[in-house]
Formats: structure tokens, sequence, C-alpha cells
């Protein structure tokens, strides 16, 4: 009796210590790290694009019960921490999240300077580096240098290309004249998407009539637009970030900058740039751009149910196609090794929002990368690896 008793009892132990177990893997979490700019002249992109994003996958992946790993299903917990808009805050929080709160992996951060500034970081403790904003000439150099890098985005040449070969087309059909406008923002992004665009330009048979950068900082953009209309453009092309695509927009209108062509880089496909000029930005051009179908209107209805915000037209849709890459890349692994994580990034390709996503090279194969707004929608009107764009339109006036 008393063995029986005894046999009994360590079966009472082992079951109720199977079961605190199992209690608690159930409740540990993915540890996903996740920094970008809450507060500084960066903000105002983050707040749209690179925070919300997380956000809405983060409910997603914890709403089916988790990211579906080898030993279970385990939801995800960010850790997340604000850069205020600056490098060197950003360096810190990525050494942070790597030494002391020992995530098991890191989501990219926002803006090209400071992707660039981390990727040795990422590197150093073998965290994969997937970027989205990100737009660099230097992307073959970087991703043979750091092997955990990778751009879930196109090159810089290729976004001033893309851009270049929209208004030569108008040029060539002898819609618009041949003299151009060119502004940019003196950061990482702007001044080689000017570098790059100066001399595409040139050889389209452009004039360039006016060319010219301002700080990341400025907030009056009226004698950058007054001394552009005054040099009498055909075309105007700004090289810009959030803040600046809307002061250079505000100062257009005002000013009447009637060009036939005008093209703004990020933002453009922001809802709030759409609800603060209204009808004005029939017709305007800028960075990215969709090919609207019903998964991509699906994406847009959850991510403003979830977030409240309204996704923009060109990172938004990039960042979720990443995510979604990234998460069938972890549980095609089925564990948080990151070397492992790696090697499939390398090794497949994946399905997304905005078709298959192909980073075996480190690079992404097909981006949208010329939007223009027509009708209320920002359509893709050029691209990389795409096809069946929308047809480019003039622009009539503000």
């Amino acid at each position: 009796m008393q063995r029986a008793l005894i046999g009994s009892g360590v079966a009472a132990c082992v079951l109720a210590l199977t079961g605190a177990l199992s209690t608690g893997s159930a409740q540990e979490t993915v540890k996903i790290g996740v920094i970008g700019p809450k507060t500084g002249f960066m903000a105002a992109g983050g707040a749209v694009t690179h925070w919300p994003n997380f956000k809405l996958w983060a409910e997603e992946i914890n709403n089916r019960g988790g990211l579906k790993l080898k030993a279970g299903q385990r939801k995800v917990e960010l850790v997340e921490y604000d850069d205020r808009s600056q490098p060197a805050e950003t360096i810190k929080a990525v050494e942070r999240l790597a030494t002391q709160d020992k995530v098991d992996f890191i989501m990219p951060v926002y803006g090209t300077g400071w992707n660039l500034a981390v990727a040795p970081i990422f590197a150093k403790y073998g965290y994969p580096q997937v970027t989205q904003a990100a737009v660099t000439d230097q992307m073959d150099a970087l991703t043979a240098r750091y092997p955990t890098l990778f751009f879930f985005q196109a090159s810089t040449t290729k976004y001033a290309t893309t851009a270049a070969q929209v208004i030569k087309k108008l040029k060539d059909e002898g819609k618009i004249g041949s003299r151009i406008a060119i502004v940019n923002v003196a950061d990482a992004f702007g001044i080689e998407l000017a570098n790059a665009g100066r001399s595409i330009f040139n050889q389209a048979g452009f004039e360039i009539v006016f060319d010219r950068s301002y700080p990341n900082t400025a907030q009056d953009f009226a004698p950058v637009v007054k001394a552009a209309k005054a040099a009498n453009p055909d075309a105007f092309v700004a090289w810009s970030y959030p803040s600046d695509t809307f002061g250079l927009a505000e100062q257009a209108k005002i000013e009447n900058l009637n060009v036939k062509a005008y093209y703004s880089a990020v933002a453009v496909g922001f809802a709030t740039f759409k609800a603060k000029f209204g009808a004005s930005i029939e017709n305007v051009l800028g960075a990215g751009g969709i090919q609207d179908n019903p998964e991509i209107r699906g994406y847009y209805e959850r991510h403003k149910k979830v977030t409240g915000v309204d996704a923009d037209y060109w990172g938004s849709p990039m960042y979720y196609a990443l995510l979604q890459t990234v998460t069938q890349a972890i549980e095609g692994v089925g564990e948080m090794d990151r070397e492992k994580i790696t090697q499939h990034l390398k090794s497949n390709t994946y399905k997304t929002i905005i078709g298959e996503a192909d980073i075996r090279s480190q690079q992404l194969k097909r981006v949208w990368t010329v939007g223009q707004w027509q009708g209320g929608i920002f359509h893709a009107v050029n691209g990389v690896g795409f096809d069946n764009y929308q047809p480019v339109k003039l622009k009539s006036g503000w």
C-alpha cells in the first residue's frame, strides 16, 4: 500500500511538473526588437510607414497563436526603442537589443543612412538585417561585406533611372520640353539620388536649369521653389523625405509651379499627402506606387482597422511583404536560429502581397519605383521586374 502511494505520489509530481513546464512553454514569447523614429524630423514618416506595420504583423501573428516553430507556436513580443531620428541612437539601440535585451530577432530600422550605420552591428551579432527603408547604390559592396544584410528595395540608380524614363517618355512624345529643375535633401539618400539623377537626366537629353540641395532640417521651402520657378522648367524633380515633400508641394501650390511633370520622392504616396492637398495631387509623381488588386486592398483595410493609420502607397506594402518574407523564413527553419534563417532567406522565394519576393542575391528582384496619383489611387507607372504599369498622365496645374 505504501509502495502504491509512493508510486502514485511520484506520478502526480511528474504530471504536475509536466503541466508546469507545458504552461511555462506556452507563455514563452519570441522577442522581436524594433527601432525607429518616434521623435525628431523622421518621426512623421516612421509613424506612417514603419511602426504601424510591426503592430499589424504582431497582432496577426499572435491572433493565429504565434510563430509556428518546431517546439510549438510562440507569440511575439515587440521590444521597441525610439532612435530620435539620430543614427548614433540607432546604433546604441541595436547594441542594447543584442547584448542586454538579447532579443531573438531585430527588425530593420528606418532610413537609408540609419540602416547603413547599423549594418556592422547586425553583422557583428549575427542578426539578419532585412532592410526596406534603404535606397543606395552601395548594395553590391555592402552585401558582399555583410553576409547578413538584405535589401528589400531597389538601388538609387534604379529609382533615378525609372523616374527619368517616365519623364523622358513624355519628352520624347513631345508632351513636355527638356528643361528640368532638380532639388534634393542633403543626406545619404538625397545626395546619392541627386548624383545618379544628374547623369541620367543629362544622358536622356534634359537641360538641368536648376539644381539645389537643402538641409534635412529645412522648414522654409519658399526660396527653393521660387528659384526653381524662375528657371522656367518643364519638369520638377525632388529627391525628398516626408517633411520636405509636404513643404515643397505646399510652396509649389502657393507659387503655382506650373510644370507638366512634378515628381517628389518619399511621402507622395502617403494618405496624409492626399488629405492635405486634395484634388491638387492629381497626376503628381513620386516614389513607389502599387498595382491595384483585391489582396493589396485587403491589406490596406486590415492596416487601417488594426493600427488606425492609413498605409502609404510605397513603403507600407513593401514593409508588410518583408514581414511576410521574414515570417516564412523563420517558420521554414522552425526555430530562432539566426544563421539558419539567414541561409533560408538566401535559398528560397516567398509568397507576399506584392507577388513572389526573391532576395536570394540579398537584393529584391521586383520593386515598384514610380507612382502617380490618378483618380484617388497612387498607381505604379514604372518599376523593376513588373509589367502592366498604368499609363502616365500630364500634370495640369495645382
